[in-house]
């Protein structure tokens, strides 16, 4: 049986618990415990610190692990990495006093940076010519230049508003993350069925994000235009109505698109438009 290790608290835990819902993996996480059997897959979902994850995947405690691609960086751990999964997303990145004048990586030679990720950074700053000095806390790293720990901050970044409320600005964008499903790469047969059903249900997934089902009538006579707007992923579906000279026809839009695309066909005589969410669309 797969055992799949997540964050035990927090936005990943939550984005992780939505997830399973949608490939169709039922988890009782009612009552809490430290592990929980699906009722209708074969997987355990253990509950973990997100640091501790990369190091209990590689050692074979967890068959699987969903955690930050910024962790399994920053812990070196021989893992493997199954699917990039869409959510978490962030950026680990250099961030100075706002009253600072900023002229390009040179500002940091000499200089103290406070971070929680020491390795991500020393992997950077060579590249850069940078000789600093990293200081090595957890915890709140933007009060660092405030408490005069350090001259500047290598931390996550989600939306900047803890860098402003710090008083700091982001000046390097280093390492972009997401979260990622990884294993040891190690499984044994069985596993590994299981970890390719989980992988064909996350495919699924990925592709209905943003997606639109749209279907409407049209004049015959403008279908070839209309399957012009909307190819679909292999060809729209056509089919004649009962009222002579029209049909129906039904294909997939991508939401960021959905009211250009409306407009178009509204505009070669399409009527009834029906817009309806996608579920979930198999490759």
């Amino acid at each position: 049986m797969l055992r799949l290790a997540i964050q035990s608290k927090g936005r990943l835990n939550e984005d992780c618990a939505s997830l399973l819902r949608e490939i169709g993996i039922s988890v009782d996480d009612s009552k809490r415990k430290f592990i929980s059997k699906s009722a209708n897959f074969p997987l355990e979902v253990l509950y973990m610190r997100d640091d501790d994850i990369p190091q209990v995947v590689p050692t074979g405690t967890a068959s699987l692990g969903i955690v930050g691609l910024n962790e399994v960086e920053e812990k070196g751990f021989d893992v493997t990495v199954e699917a990039k999964l869409g959510f978490g997303v962030c950026r680990i990145s250099l961030a100075i006093p706002k009253t600072e004048q900023y002229d390009g990586p040179d500002y940091f030679n000499g200089k103290r940076i406070a971070t929680s990720y020491p390795n991500i950074l020393r992997k950077f700053l060579p590249g850069k010519g940078v000789k600093a000095d990293i200081e090595v806390i957890t915890g709140s790293v933007e009060i660092a230049p405030a408490a005069g720990i350090a001259d500047a901050i290598f931390d996550i970044v989600s939306t900047g508003g803890s860098l402003v409320s710090n008083g700091l600005k982001e000046v390097e964008k280093v390492f972009f993350s997401e979260a990622v499903l990884i294993s040891s790469g190690k499984l044994s047969d069985e596993d590994r069925e299981s970890l390719d059903e989980i992988l064909f249900r996350l495919d699924s997934v990925k592709v209905s994000r943003g997606q639109k089902y749209i279907l409407m009538n049209l004049p015959e006579d403008v279908v070839d235009e209309a399957i012009r707007i909307l190819p679909a992923m292999r060809s729209p579906t056509v089919m004649p109505l009962a009222a002579k000279g029209w049909c129906s026809m039904h294909s997939v839009v991508n939401a960021d698109r959905l009211w250009e695309k409306i407009h178009q066909l509204k505009s070669i005589g399409a009527e009834g438009i029906l817009v309806l969410s996608v579920d979930k669309i198999i490759p």
